[in-house]
Parts: C-alpha cells; structure tokens; sequence
C-alpha cells in the first residue's frame, strides 16, 4: 500500500519585495555568466518564467539597475550595461592568468619599499620580530578599467629579486616560481565584503562606500614555506568571486539513525 507524503508545511505570505530580491538574484548571475547577449527578456517573459506579477518583475529590474547592471528606457526594453569579470576560488592564479582571453592586465606600480612588517605579516611569513619584508602596491588594471589594489609583503630573499623584474607587465605569481625554480604550492585565504574608503574609491575611480571585496591570501611555495602575503581590493561592481566545492568525507553519512 502507497502512503501519502506528509503535506510540506508552509510559512507565508511572501512579500513582493521578497518576490523581486528572488527574480533579481536569479537574473543577475545569468547576466554575469553571458545568458543574455545583450538585451534581457520583456516584462511579460520574465512575469510568465517566475510567475510573478509584472509589478514584482519591475522591482526586480529596478535592483539591477540601481546596482549599474542594466539599463532600461521605453520602447527599447531593458539591456545589459556592464557584466562582471570571473575570479575563481579553487585555483591559484594571478590575476593577469585569472583573466586571460577577456583583455589586457598591466600594473601601475605605486610603491616599492623595504619595510619593517607589522607583527601579524611577520608571523605570518615566518619572519623575526624586526626583520625587513619587500612591501609592494600595485593599481591592476583592465584595459582602461582600474579592477584591485594590490598591497603585497614578500619574504626579503625572493622579494629582493622580485623587484628586480618587469612587475608592470607581469603577476607576482609568475616571478616567485621564476625566481624559486619551482611551483607555488597552496594558499589561505578570507575573503570579505567592505566599503570603499575615500582613498581607494578615489584610487579604483569608483564612488566612496561603493562595495570591495577584500582578500587576504597567504600564498605558499610547494615546500610549504610562506612567501607572499596580499591584501587585494576589488572592485566589487566588476568581480564575481567563483569556485567549485566538494562535500568533505567525514560529512557525507547522512545515513538516518
């Protein structure tokens, strides 16, 4: 004999503006993975696919476009402005490297210095309390696009030859293994939501309290040893931060007891 599922308990009403938070989440990742090659569905075609009310519809379209993504105008629809760039998250890649094939990435480099590190970076370098590290800043650009700022400390043996080298035209990545002789191994990394302060705005030609995605990534050669630690700025209208995740082994029982 068949049994009947239990009946799925709901929990409503769901606002409108919940309705539009939800489309809109939905239609900002096809824009930024390329669904629409230029112009977007009409009201009445995204209203049937969400099934939604038009209303919610445009309050949707009306997120995307205070955030920049879209543009609308009457008897002309709505149309992709901008999309944003790809940096993925389960590889180690520089940036020049992340954004191969989409356009040309060249540093302005700001500033070179041998440096005193805080106690926190010299710890996480492994370097003695007063010990000198190579501080670098670099304004990565995208074609005319200023996309990070980069503020990088790099252990004093290989950061003396780092600075040695071509670093407008090149990712630090790629002068480490050159210099080390052999592959960066793995690194940690936080990534966070900030807001952008006065200087970085003005620095990446974006609007002060405009959103940034900072990361710290302690970057390591294939022995293990630390090398490179960057707090890396970018422009969070621009970037979307992507990866692949697997479920780990000691969470996969989900047997019932």
């Amino acid at each position: 004999m068949r049994v009947s599922p239990e009946p799925i308990p709901l929990r409503g009403p769901v606002r409108r503006a919940d309705r539009a938070r939800q489309v809109a989440d939905v239609l900002r990742q096809q824009i930024h993975a390329g669904a629409f090659e230029d112009a977007l569905p009409s009201e009445a075609e995204l209203t049937a696919e969400f099934a939604v009310s038009r209303n919610t519809v445009r309050d949707a379209l009306a997120l995307l476009k205070d955030e920049g993504l879209i543009e609308r105008a009457p008897k002309i629809g709505t149309h992709v402005a901008r999309r944003k760039y790809d940096h993925g998250l389960d590889a180690l890649l520089g940036l020049k490297e992340t954004l191969r094939g989409h356009g040309e990435v060249h540093n302005e480099v700001r500033t070179v210095q041998l440096v005193v590190p805080p106690l926190a970076v010299a710890r996480k370098l492994r370097l003695d309390p007063g010990a000198q590290a190579v501080y670098i800043e670099r304004l990565r650009w995208f074609g005319d696009l200023p996309l990070s700022l980069d503020l990088t400390y790099l252990v004093p043996d290989i950061g003396a030859e780092v600075i040695t080298r071509d670093l407008e035209s090149n990712d630090v990545f790629a002068l480490i293994e050159e210099i080390s002789g052999g592959p960066l191994g793995s690194a940690d990394l936080a990534l966070e939501a900030i807001t952008a302060d006065a200087h970085s705005a003005s620095t990446l030609h974006m609007p002060e309290g405009g959103a940034l995605l900072l990361l710290e990534r302690l970057t390591k050669l294939e022995d293990g040893r630390p090398v490179d630690l960057e707090y890396i700025r970018m422009r969070g209208d621009r970037i979307t931060m992507r990866g692949s995740l697997t479920r780990p082994p000691e969470r996969t029982d989900w047997r019932l007891t």
